[in-house]
């Protein structure tokens, strides 16, 4: 079976994850005018992988509407998270680490 993304509006540069994707071909199901996309690396399951090539300080748009910003150039197919994006929306992701989810900025001890 081939490995699977969602594109959710046509204005959308992102897609979404249908399965844990790796470095290939992937069929693009959704609102979008692309059948394919072809994927630069590993991405995990849920999560969003660019397009088109997204310039830094571009806008990360998913559901049709802007939810974040470049903070990297994004090559088409590659993952896009909080290492290359920040959110608009929530101001502490950019504070997470990108594995485990665990907020940087605050000590445990």
């Amino acid at each position: 079976m081939m490995q699977r993304a969602f594109q959710i509006d046509r204005r959308d540069n992102v897609a979404t994850a249908l399965c844990s994707l790796v470095p290939g071909e992937a069929e693009l199901l959704g609102d979008g005018e692309q059948t394919t996309v072809t994927v630069a690396q590993e991405i995990p399951d849920g999560h969003k992988l660019a397009l088109y090539r997204i310039q830094p300080g571009e806008s990360i748009i998913k559901y049709g509407v802007v939810i974040g910003e470049a903070t990297a150039e994004i090559a088409p197919g590659a993952w896009v998270h909080l290492h290359c994006m920040r959110s608009l929306y929530d101001e502490r992701s950019s504070h997470l680490d990108l594995k485990t989810g665990v907020p940087l900025d605050t000590k445990y001890e």
